[in-house]
């Protein structure tokens, strides 16, 4: 359930190295799977395998995070992984009239698939969003401390860090994560490169990158609706959001995923697979 999810291609990207891998015969509609954080391509593994059969499903791990380059001085900020992220469909081919592919993103991937949109004119077939950061405020307590303090976070003896950064992941509400899958999201931030990666990756995340598009919610422009899911338990990002983002985007959907929590794909994956697959089959 754990080990088996690698990444087996890299693209030299302008913030670094990116670890990716292709799902499904080459030539069938393109799917990509955007992760958020502090998570990885790994929260996306069932789903993608479920979607291949139908589908050329493209999964990536962003500069910073997962099996992708970690390194001082790196920018990992939401510009930066927006621009990343243009970068890749170009390489992917799924920038042409006719090649655009849809896109189911989570968490603060929702933000990236949104900048690359609205500020970089990526186009896409369709577009779901699962618990995205996109409207303000968004981060926990901590998460704003390890954001003001990274320095001194990233001191912590290596034992205390990966307590604090398990306490974090799992504070994600819903039912709980499996010990196993626990272990598999908290390991990359671990060692000499992931410790101080991850507290960069928090202090690099400033509000000010949703706020260069909040106001332009109203100009997305995608083939038909687009979808909003969201776990009714989340306790990172309150269900509040989903109904004020379906708000803002023309004729979105907003679809409620009872007892879910942040991680849906983990707490509840049967019914997020059910509505994200029957809205992607719809065009």
């Amino acid at each position: 359930m754990t080990a088996d999810w690698k990444l087996d291609r890299t693209f030299r990207s302008a913030s670094g190295e990116v670890r990716w891998a292709a799902l499904g015969a080459p030539d069938a509609p393109p799917v990509v799977l955007l992760h958020g954080t502090p998570f990885s391509s790994y929260v996306w593994r069932a789903f993608a395998r479920g979607l291949a059969d139908r589908y050329r499903v493209f999964v990536w791990d962003m500069p910073g995070y997962g099996a992708s380059e970690k390194r001082a001085g790196q920018d990992v900020s939401l510009a930066a992984q927006g621009r990343v992220f243009g970068e890749l469909l170009d390489h992917w081919g799924l920038t042409g009239v006719g090649a655009e592919p849809a896109v189911v993103a989570h968490d603060f991937g929702g933000c990236v698939a949104l900048r690359a949109h609205l500020l970089h004119g990526a186009r896409y077939r369709r577009l779901a969003l699962v618990d995205p950061v996109a409207l303000p405020p968004f981060g926990s307590a901590g998460y704003q401390l390890f954001g003001r303090h990274p320095e001194v976070f990233e001191q912590l003896p290596p034992a205390l860090h990966r307590a604090l950064v398990r306490e974090y992941v799992g504070s994600v509400g819903g039912p709980g994560l499996h010990p196993a899958v626990w272990e598999r999201l908290v390991e990359p931030w671990c060692g000499e490169e992931g410790q101080p990666a991850f507290y960069r990756q928090i202090a690099q995340n400033d509000q000010r990158f949703i706020d260069e598009v909040e106001g332009r919610y109203g100009e997305v422009s995608v083939p038909g609706p687009v979808l909003i899911c969201w776990g009714t338990e989340d306790a990172w990002i309150s269900v509040s959001h989903a109904h004020e983002l379906g708000a803002r985007i023309p004729g979105a959907r907003v679809r409620l995923i009872e007892g879910a929590g942040h991680l849906v794909q983990e707490d509840a994956p049967a019914e997020l697979m059910g509505s994200v697959a029957g809205f992607l089959a719809e065009g």
